[in-house]
């Protein structure tokens, strides 16, 4: 870029003629204007005809020349629109600000009227021309007029002289306020100073000087504290660092926010540009004095072009100087020797050992052996013993046996004076003793009263502890405590000490015999205490086995009298075992011209077992899960019932519970078959044959019941068919499509559907090149547009019924199938099911 000062410049021939001789010497002295030979008249009436001719040429050719330029002035302008000239605007630009830079230079020597023309020519920055015109408003949207109030920052303040002109704008010689710091032009990112500054802070160390008045230590007092700068909002937070025993309110000085400047510039407020190291600002009043800071805030101000200062020096505080010297000196030149037992603590805390021990105090008067726990404490290795006291043993319960301490091993121990046992011990150097003496600690401990206390290495089972005098023997530990030894000592040995004698037979107690008043276990908890309580329930059991959704939990079978009557023999009993709480229920079919009454036979209850003494002292025994299965007989109040099928939850869970029902496991079942003897084997191979002449692998279950039953292997009819079901080939049967559409009209007709012209007329407009198909998707998104009262298992297979080879619904077929009013399906019978 060119230098500013470089500009054109103008030269006065006539003037410069004057002031060098060389050039009269060079071009003669006749040279110079003409006019300056002769008079002022003959100067005038010259100036006035060449003045006269010089207009009558110009009238002339003036229209010519006018043309000429204007015209080419308007073809230039259409050949740059045109493409076929191009303008250096940018060097006309540079050009014309050349130009404009000279006038205003040549415009201060000049008279006061002629500034305002070359104020108007400043403000062209292009030729007046078509086309190079610009309109500053293209663009605006702001037209107001500004206020002498505003908010700057969302604080409220009067603008005053600095109220910008019309839509906000800057007036001329006005600059705009800078409402925070902002980077060099062409540094930073494009983000807003929140975004683009967040979470960042400068830090800078200062103190400010307090005086102090009253007191006879200090005059003034020098406080240390840290001023944090928000990058992102130009705020200002002062904190002081809190000081022991200071006396002083101290912590957050000024809470952040944005601090105005010192008077008269109270309406600005500090940035960045403010603050370096050894400078002082006043914040509110108070003088600080930056020393330091850190070093992400001093890269920063170097970034954005601040020369920052090398650290300053804080003068000393002097009664923060007397308190240390007062501390200092109250210090002793040599410390204390340091115990470290927080090691200890913090390896073993919560960590005890646990001895079962005995104590004999037979010999001394009313004694009798004691049993005790001693309990050892790893983290500080203290000792504390409790007595096991059992009840009915006529000693009262004392909360300890010992203390919690340390257990010397030589006791009783003798009586000491005050002072005689301490920590550390002490040499006299020189002087007398007591006061006046000179002192050292003695490292060794040379006079030190040693004391023996037990620790974990002493305690062993079958050893001997001291317990102040009594002989307390250690039998055995519990677990933790013998993994304990075994890792640390390496002792593999824990063999308990017996001395407790064995404890007598238990005498069982002899329960009275049932009096027929009320159910068997009233009467035995009658007679377990004073005060009856209720037979308790099996509560856990009643929560597992309770039904729980679709689960059940209820086993049922189908039962049949045995009788010799034939009216008995063929009434069909629904039989339901809960495994909840093992009770039992009967239901009768209704049989047509049967004579019986059909409904409940048996009240929900628990059915004793056949064969059982009324009257007795043990508790009678209930039928459970396991007496039930197909081929099982029971007895219900002296009638015999047989039981010959049951539902497919039974056999399910039989069979997922085989651990639980001997009759449905698989590998009892096999092992029964592995009994049948050799002889047996050719006469099965032959009825297999027999049975499967197409040697297809498969037999019916008729054939294969029979089977097992000439074969003599001992098994029921359960478990004849648990062996069948395991290793039956199933096939499951397709469903009729005939039910199907029964099934749906039946759902059609309950809910009153009857929009089936609707629905061909949208299956009409989604096909397109009327196929008379469409896809399933599109089918199943037409019906639930059409909101159809069907499942959605059902209509899925409805429309698969319809589908053809290449897998698109036949719709006529559908509509036609499932339109209740048109093409009625048969009625569906009882029997009938999906």
């Amino acid at each position: 870029a060119e230098s500013e000062d470089e500009l054109y410049e103008v030269v006065d021939i006539t003037d410069y003629a004057r002031r060098h001789r060389w050039w009269s010497r060079v071009f003669g002295s006749s040279t110079g204007p003409i006019a300056e030979k002769y008079s002022v008249t003959t100067q005038i009436m010259m100036g006035g005809v060449t003045g006269w001719c010089a207009g009558y040429l110009f009238q002339k050719v003036g229209k010519v020349a006018a043309t000429a330029v204007g015209g080419g002035f308007l073809l230039l302008q259409i050949a740059n629109h045109s493409g076929y000239v191009q303008v250096d605007w940018k060097k006309v630009k540079k050009d014309v600000n050349k130009a404009k830079k000279h006038l205003k230079k040549k415009a201060n020597k000049a008279a006061p009227e002629f500034n305002s023309f070359i104020e108007e020519s400043n403000t062209m920055a292009l030729p007046m021309l078509p086309g190079n015109s610009v309109n500053r408003n293209l663009g605006k949207e702001k037209f107001h007029k500004s206020q002498h109030f505003d908010y700057c920052n969302g604080v409220s303040m009067l603008v005053g002289a600095e109220k910008p002109g019309i839509g906000g704008e800057a007036l001329p010689g006005q600059s705009a306020r800078r409402n925070c710091s902002l980077l060099p032009r062409g540094e930073g990112s494009a983000a807003p100073s929140w975004v683009a500054f967040d979470k960042q802070v400068l830090c800078f160390d200062a103190y400010f000087q307090e005086s102090v008045a009253q007191s006879r230590e200090e005059t003034y007092r020098v406080r240390k504290c840290k001023i944090y700068f928000y990058l992102e909002d130009d705020t200002i937070q002062v904190v002081e660092p809190e000081l022991k025993n200071s006396g002083l309110p101290q912590g957050t000085l000024i809470h952040r926010h944005r601090i105005p400047l010192p008077a008269p510039n109270d309406d600005q407020f500090y940035n960045l540009h403010h603050f370096n190291i050894d400078q002082e600002i006043v914040l509110y009043s108070r003088t600080f004095v930056i020393t330091d800071c850190d070093a992400f805030t001093c890269n920063f101000l170097r970034k954005v072009g601040v020369r920052v200062r090398p650290p300053a020096a804080t003068p000393t505080d002097p009664y923060s100087k007397l308190r240390q010297e007062l501390e200092e000196s109250m210090k002793p030149l040599r410390p204390y020797e340091r115990l470290d037992t927080l090691k200890q603590f913090l390896d073993h805390d919560r960590n005890v050992l646990r001895f079962y021990c005995f104590w004999d105090d037979t010999q001394s008067m009313f004694g009798d052996p004691r049993e005790l726990l001693l309990h050892y404490f790893l983290a500080d290795d203290t000792i504390e013993i409790r007595e096991v006291i059992y009840p009915n043993s006529g000693r009262d319960a004392v909360p300890k046996f010992l203390k919690r301490g340390k257990l010397p091993k030589h006791s009783p121990i003798p009586k000491r004076q005050p002072g005689e046992i301490t920590n550390h011990t002490v040499l006299n150097v020189f002087g007398p003793m007591g006061q006046g003496g000179r002192y050292i600690l003695d490292s060794l401990k040379t006079g030190a009263v040693q004391e023996e206390f037990y620790k974990d290495c002493d305690l062993t089972i079958g050893g001997v502890v001291n317990v102040w005098g009594r002989r307390v023997i250690v039998c055995d530990c519990d677990d933790f405590t013998k993994e304990y030894y075994r890792s640390k000592y390496g002792i593999e040995d824990f063999t308990p000490v017996q001395f407790k004698a064995p404890s007598p037979t238990k005498v069982a107690r002899q329960v009275p015999p049932y009096t027929g008043f009320g159910s068997e276990e009233d009467s035995l908890c009658s007679c377990q205490g004073l005060l009856p309580k209720p037979p308790q329930k099996d509560f856990r059991k009643l929560m597992e086995k309770d039904r729980q959704g679709l689960e059940s939990n209820v086993l049922r079978f189908m039962g049949k009298m045995q009788s010799d009557s034939p009216v008995n023999k063929e009434r069909t009993f629904i039989i339901s075992f809960y495994l909840s709480d093992d009770t039992i229920t009967m239901f009768e079919s209704t049989q047509r011209n049967s004579g019986m009454i059909g409904g409940k036979f048996l009240e929900r209850s628990r059915v004793k077992k056949p064969g059982q003494e009324l009257f007795k002292s043990e508790m009678s025994e209930y039928y459970k899960a396991q007496d039930l299965y197909v081929g099982a007989t029971l007895i219900i109040n002296n009638q015999p019932f047989q039981l010959v099928e049951c539902d497919e939850y039974t056999l399910n869970y039989m069979e997922q519970h085989s651990e639980e029902f001997p009759m449905a496991n698989i590998g009892t079942i096999l092992s029964k078959l592995k009994s049948i003897p050799d002889e047996k084997h050719k006469e099965i191979k032959q009825f297999l044959a027999l049975s499967d002449p197409s040697n297809t692998g498969f037999i019916p279950y008729e054939s294969f019941r029979s089977l097992l039953a000439d074969a003599h292997a001992g098994l029921s009819e359960h478990e004849t068919m648990t062996l069948a079901r395991s290793y039956a080939a199933r096939e499951q049967a397709e469903p009729d499509v005939g039910i199907m559409l029964a099934i749906a009209q039946d759902h059609l007709r309950r809910k009153h559907f009857e929009s089936f012209s609707d629905m061909l007329r949208a299956f009409t407009h989604e096909d397109r090149d009327r196929t008379g198909h469409l896809s399933t998707k599109e089918a199943q998104v037409i019906c639930k547009a059409f909101r159809l009262p069907l499942a959605g298992d059902l209509l899925r297979a409805l429309l698969q019924k319809f589908e053809n080879e290449s897998g698109r619904i036949d719709y006529h077929a559908f509509l036609s199938g499932i339109n209740w009013r048109e093409n009625p399906s048969p009625p569906l019978l009882p029997d009938d099911a999906l």
